[in-house]
């Protein structure tokens, strides 16, 4: 499979959550990626246990409030980047790239103190990609030369 070149910043569309063309951060010192999420809870719905999240802070341009629902996911402790230990809910959704879709796990996760609402992990871009620190938004261009 042909790698990709991706930059420190790259704009990702996550179709099944509504985001088009979001930044995200690329962290090839994070294992897993993360998203913003203000507001998540467990509740039950058909006899089922259902996670409702909703993703973004309500200042972020592509912010819509909207309550995402998912029956599958997990719990995982992950240590966060002040160093200490949490239990995250993780879900996983379609990431498109260079015109390319595939399923990514994210865990939910709050950035408010961070400038980035996504974090991309050295789990999504092993084998796909290769990270120039010198660039941004190379996926991106890559849709704009295409046209």
């Amino acid at each position: 499979m042909k790698k990709h070149v991706i930059g420190r910043r790259e704009k990702i569309s996550l179709p099944d959550w509504g985001l088009i063309m979001i930044s995200a951060k690329v962290d090839t010192g994070a294992y897993t990626n993360a998203i913003h999420c203000e507001w998540v809870e467990e509740t039950e719905e058909d006899g089922q246990v259902v996670l409702a999240f909703k993703l973004l802070e309500p200042e972020h341009r592509l912010y819509s409030g909207k309550v995402i629902k998912v029956k599958t996911y997990t719990q995982k402790k992950v240590k966060n980047s002040f160093g200490n230990a949490e239990l995250r809910y993780k879900v996983t959704t379609k990431v498109v790239m260079f015109d390319e879709a595939f399923d990514v796990e994210f865990t939910l996760s709050d950035r408010s103190r961070m400038r980035n609402a996504i974090l991309l992990g050295r789990k999504m871009l092993r084998g796909r990609f290769l990270v120039d620190v010198d660039q941004t938004n190379l996926s991106k261009k890559h849709k704009v030369a295409k046209q």
